[in-house]
């Protein structure tokens, strides 16, 4: 094997690890249990046998593009950050001519969060089973933008192991929507979103590591950057990544407790720089597809799309409670190129 191939087979496991992180394989998180307290005066719009009928519209056109293998018309239910990731995939399956495990969303459901709010746009979070292969389950984020507009699915983050979320109110009662700048809790979920993506960048060092529990998204963060950095010491190379918060790209529901439920994207990039003269190549079999036919350099960058769902406690919350928990996540590459 050359000098290349060998650092590109290195790399490939290494990186093989990058597109296992949240994988999650028979793990769960535990389902929040409903309250029965009592609502305001207002009921929600959508009932749960129209959930059902909408999730499934949805799931039966991925279904589709999964068996095609194509994109064409996925943009009719899926929208935001799901959009891109779903694409990302089935571009890697036409290349591979295997659809990814992670890709799997169950139709059946453990739970449903339907929103009281009147006007749009619109939330519904919904809970899924465990996959057919035990898999953790899935939290979908469907919206609809307007009254004459379809519910989308927008993002899908799959539950850590042993993740508690919070209650919310009965679907015939209805949960409120939250906002980013949703006051008393112990931060805001536009400023937590921010503090996590700064937890990312900087790690430990990060002045907000004590806002946060740990979670399992960035531990397999943390382990891979390691691996991947003594491998490139090695060969005198260089590697970073870095994240970024995409603008108004959260999603929150309130939790009975006072406490807010957020899903956000944060977009982020992997820049991998050989050394020595050396080419950087294409490190998996997702990336490879992903990048085609490109002519490869000394640097390589993916841009990959994260969505990461966090539990913000209410303020005068003491202890461990009152850290901000990430509780599920999502993170797919969309794009491969050479610099």
């Amino acid at each position: 094997m050359t000098r290349r191939g060998t650092i590109a087979a290195k790399l490939t496991a290494l990186v093989l690890s990058a597109g296992m992180l949240v994988s999650l394989a028979a793990c769960e998180g535990q389902v929040p249990k409903t309250s029965t307290a009592e609502s305001a005066d207002r009921t929600p719009d959508l009932t749960v046998a129209q959930e059902k009928k909408i999730r499934g519209q949805i799931l039966d056109l991925i279904d589709a593009a999964n068996q095609s293998k194509s994109t064409d018309g996925l943009d009719a239910r899926l929208t935001g950050p799901q959009l891109e990731v779903r694409a990302s995939e089935l571009a890697i399956a036409q290349a591979t001519g295997t659809l990814d495990a992670k890709a799997a969303i169950p139709r059946d459901i453990t739970q449903t969060v339907i929103p009281v709010d009147d006007g749009w746009p619109r939330t519904v979070f919904t809970i899924t089973t465990t996959t057919e292969d035990q898999q953790s389950k899935r939290l979908l984020v469907m919206t609809q933008d307007s009254a004459r507009q379809n519910y989308k699915l927008w993002g899908v983050a799959r539950l850590f192991q042993g993740a508690k979320l919070p209650k919310f109110e009965v679907p015939k009662l209805g949960t409120e929507m939250g906002t980013a700048k949703d006051a008393k809790l112990v931060a805001t979920p536009a400023d937590a979103v921010a503090w996590y993506a700064d937890l990312l960048n900087n790690g430990d060092s990060s002045k907000y590591k004590d806002k946060f529990a740990d979670d399992l998204f960035r531990s397999d963060l943390q382990k891979l950057d390691a691996t991947v950095q003594q491998g490139m010491e090695a060969n005198k190379g260089t590697q970073e990544q870095e994240f970024t918060v995409a603008k108004d790209q959260l999603k929150i529901m309130r939790s009975t407790d006072g406490g807010d439920l957020v899903v956000a994207r944060i977009d982020s990039t992997w820049t991998r720089q050989a050394g020595e003269g050396r080419e950087s190549l294409p490190a998996s079999d997702a990336e490879k597809a992903l990048f085609g036919d490109g002519k490869a350099t000394s640097t390589m960058k993916v841009t990959y799309v994260n969505v990461i769902a966090m539990y913000i406690p209410p303020a005068g919350s003491t202890g461990a409670a009152a850290k901000i928990t990430a509780v599920g996540a999502e993170r797919q590459p969309v794009k491969v190129e050479a610099l």
